[in-house]
């Protein structure tokens, strides 16, 4: 089958990666224009557009999918099947195209986590395992038939990070059983059920990153987790009067009775916590503003806590 390949990040990559390191006959990449990103703003082209030029495939970089003069390029290239991987939303006459359909790879277990985020919010929201999706995109965003689902767990102290990593992996084997599926007509979608009750996974935001002191040490942590290491939760510190705003990168919570008031710093020599409503919070990783990210031992070593605290 002649299959185009539509995605931009590292997640993306690995999928397009299997496909062209087992033979699968990848004809045309679909990616984002090149961005100045750094801070030097140089030009940057997207990982799925560097691998791609790589291996001689031909890379299609629309600002506008509506764009007559794209549709006619992508048309020409025949696709048999669309894979959309960590790409945006596609008009109609764009997943409509190929004969045996467009189909998504999505990082959660369909309904569940619908959205933009839904690696952050399995971990913010406690979730105990989650999984990838394959399913055949419609004209809404992630509710179109399911292929195929793996499911897998998430570890008591998982981060996005580690959690995106094991899902990037699972996800590029979950296309190729996809692909199989489609190329020897075995493939059996079934509609998503409408009556389940599901989490959404809506796009995060700077003030979703922002830890509420008054939340639960449990849910601290877990926001922590979730958001690391990007977007990163954070919070500010009263440093000698200057308002310091701090990336958590990394913390774990202890349940304990205690009377201190909530958000009192408590500094060791290499340690550095939080009293919270029901325990406290130990911060492990932290970024300080025009600094590293560093570990908390080796920060105390260069900065000191004395006349600090939490901003409420």
């Amino acid at each position: 089958m002649r299959i185009v390949f539509m995605g931009t990040p590292d997640f993306a990559l690995a999928s397009l990666k299997a496909l062209v390191e087992n033979q699968y006959n990848v004809v045309g990449v679909v990616t984002v224009a090149d961005k100045p990103a750094g801070r030097g703003q140089k030009t940057i082209a997207s990982p799925v557009k560097t691998y791609a030029v790589s291996k001689g495939i031909k890379v299609l970089q629309p600002l506008k999918l509506k764009d007559e003069s794209f549709f006619a390029e992508l048309k020409a290239l025949e696709p048999d099947v669309q894979v959309v991987v960590a790409f945006r939303m596609l008009p109609e006459v764009v997943w409509r195209l190929p004969k045996y359909g467009t189909f998504n790879l999505h990082a959660s277990l369909l309904p569940n986590y619908r959205g933009a985020a839904p690696i952050n919010w399995a971990i913010i929201n406690g979730e105990k395992e989650t999984g990838v999706t394959t399913f055949f995109i419609d004209e809404k965003i992630d509710t179109g038939a399911i292929i195929a689902q793996a499911i897998t767990a998430i570890e008591p102290h998982e981060t996005a990070g580690s959690l995106h990593d094991k899902l990037m992996v699972q996800g590029a084997e979950l296309v190729l059983q996809t692909i199989d599926r489609i190329g020897a007509g075995t493939c059996q979608p079934h509609p998503q059920d409408k009556e389940l009750t599901f989490a959404e996974a809506p796009k995060i935001y700077k003030d979703t990153c922002k830890i509420n002191w008054e939340a639960s040490g449990v849910a601290i942590e877990r926001l922590v987790r979730g958001m690391s290491p990007y977007p990163t939760a954070w919070t500010t510190f009263i440093h000698k009067g200057e308002a310091l705003p701090v990336k958590v990168y990394d913390a774990q919570f202890e349940p304990m009775l205690h009377n201190l008031p909530i958000g009192q710093l408590i500094v060791g020599k290499k340690t550095l916590s939080i009293a919270v409503t029901d325990g406290y919070l130990h911060l492990l990783e932290l970024q300080l503003p025009a600094k590293k990210r560093m570990k908390i031992q080796d920060l105390l070593n260069g900065f000191s806590f004395e006349d600090t605290k939490l901003e409420r």
